[in-house]
């Protein structure tokens, strides 16, 4: 059967290629879906099999964008605890996500997941931790929630077996016995886990932070992902007071702590990693060990100012995530892009510290580079899978600025005219058309006020 085409024509191109190839004016061509060409001009005549042309005069087409982050239930607990560091902020609303179920988790996924998508995210992670007992089936909920949503979808199934009885800061009943975290997540993975070229869904093992998981759930965990091929994620690094809690629970800090537990190494990324001295900066090199940067949500917590250029010459994989929305009530991706740039340039680096075109890239092809997914996803190029957005930038908001990436990283949030994955239509003219945004909007509002009853009546 011959591929359906689509065509999008007569717009500015960021490729986001090895050599950050760029066009004035250009096209790409898909070809069901993947891309199947890219370049300056009007597209190639005599095509076959065109089901639609896409003018793209007034526009930006980018790499879809991939999250390397989040924590999806979180959606109903936004606006709580604003004045809080990382430590207090948790002590404060464990209680609450310990109360979560299976309609909340369902609910929270699909706010999360449509406003993200809204903004250009094609590829999404949540990183979930939290599974109460009796909770209900919380991973496949929100896995049903990002097939619905249309993007592509890690699930970083995260656990927590370190209560407060433990010297750990969940509640005892919104953690899992080390055997029961270990058998849920291989259950997951056998379950969910496709490793093909065009997946839709991966799994990740993903223990929650070393002050609420032992270490021998880290240690395990490090091996049941890797005898089942699949990537790794945690927290790292985020505030100074989870540096002194290693150094006196372990004698060691974070990163010599991560590596004495097997989680250094290619497959292996971790979120925040702000306080990272040059011999954690280095080692992070040297294994190929990525991190997700979340900078509004660093800014939120007073975490701090990860040393993203330093990284980045190092040769770290960074990419970006948006962390829960319990610490970033925005919940959009597209929005860090410019953070990204305007917090590390308070760094030590200043106005050195990030272009405009490496904050796009951190987007794009470094998030596909977390998640482990640089052959596939995260560039335009001939062969990758065709997850591509058409940023609108001809309208007062943009109107003079001359430089389309420019306009995008440092200007108002650009509205999203279309936004492909794998081929597949998921917004249209700044609108999703895969879920009814208004309904899922009266769903998380209801289930938000489920759980504060909940958690009032104790």
């Amino acid at each position: 059967m011959a591929a359906s085409r689509i065509v999008i024509e007569n717009c500015a191109i960021a490729t986001v290629d090895a050599n950050d190839t760029e066009y004035a004016s250009g096209y790409v061509v898909v070809a069901d879906n993947l891309i199947e060409s890219v370049g300056a001009g009007s597209a190639p005549t005599g095509l076959e099999n065109v089901v639609r042309r896409v003018d793209g005069t007034g526009h930006l087409l980018t790499p879809g964008l991939v999250n390397t982050h989040h924590h999806f239930y979180q959606w109903i607990t936004r606006g709580l605890a604003t004045d809080h560091n990382l430590f207090n902020w948790l002590v404060a609303l464990y209680p609450t996500w310990a109360r979560i179920d299976e309609s909340m988790a369902r609910a929270a996924a699909q706010g999360s997941l449509a406003m993200m998508a809204r903004g250009g995210v094609t590829t999404a992670m949540d990183h979930h931790y939290v599974y109460p007992r009796g909770s209900g089936d919380l991973s496949g909920a929100i896995i049903g929630a990002a097939s619905e949503t249309g993007v592509r979808f890690t699930l970083a199934r995260g656990s927590m077996d370190r209560g407060e009885s433990d010297g750990g800061l969940p509640p005892d009943f919104a953690v899992e016995s080390l055997d029961d975290a270990l058998a849920a997540t291989e259950a997951t993975v056998d379950r969910y886990h496709d490793d093909s070229f065009d997946a839709m869904t991966q799994i990740a093992v993903a223990p929650c932070s070393p002050f609420s998981v032992s270490t021998e759930l880290m240690r395990q965990g490090a091996e049941l992902a890797r005898r089942k091929g699949v990537r790794l994620h945690t927290h790292g690094s985020e505030t100074v007071e989870e540096e002194q809690f290693c150094k006196e629970l372990f004698g060691m800090g974070p990163t010599d702590y991560f590596e004495s537990t097997g989680w250094l190494g290619s497959d292996v990324w971790m979120a925040h990693c702000v306080h990272m001295n040059d011999s954690d900066i280095a080692a992070f090199a040297r294994t190929g060990t990525g991190v997700a940067h979340c900078p509004s949500s660093n800014a939120r917590l007073g975490a701090g100012i990860a040393r993203v250029p330093d990284m980045l010459k190092a040769g770290v994989p960074v990419g970006l995530g948006v962390d829960g929305t319990a610490s970033n009530e925005s919940g959009e991706l597209h929005t860090e892009l410019r953070n990204a740039l305007l917090v590390n340039r308070l760094g030590a680096h200043r106005e050195a510290a990030l272009t405009a075109r490496q904050a796009l890239r951190l987007g794009t092809h470094g998030g596909a580079q977390v998640l482990g997914r640089a052959s596939q996803i995260g560039s335009i190029e001939a062969g990758k899978l065709a997850d591509l957005v058409l940023w609108k930038l001809d309208t007062l908001a943009h109107s003079s600025i001359a430089d389309p990436v420019v306009a995008l990283i440092l200007g108002a949030a650009a509205p999203v005219s279309l936004s492909l994955v794998g081929g597949r239509t998921v917004v249209e003219d700044n609108h999703l058309t895969t879920v009814d945004e208004d309904a899922v909007a009266r769903s998380t509002r209801t289930e938000a006020r489920r759980l504060a009853r909940i958690t009032a009546a104790g």
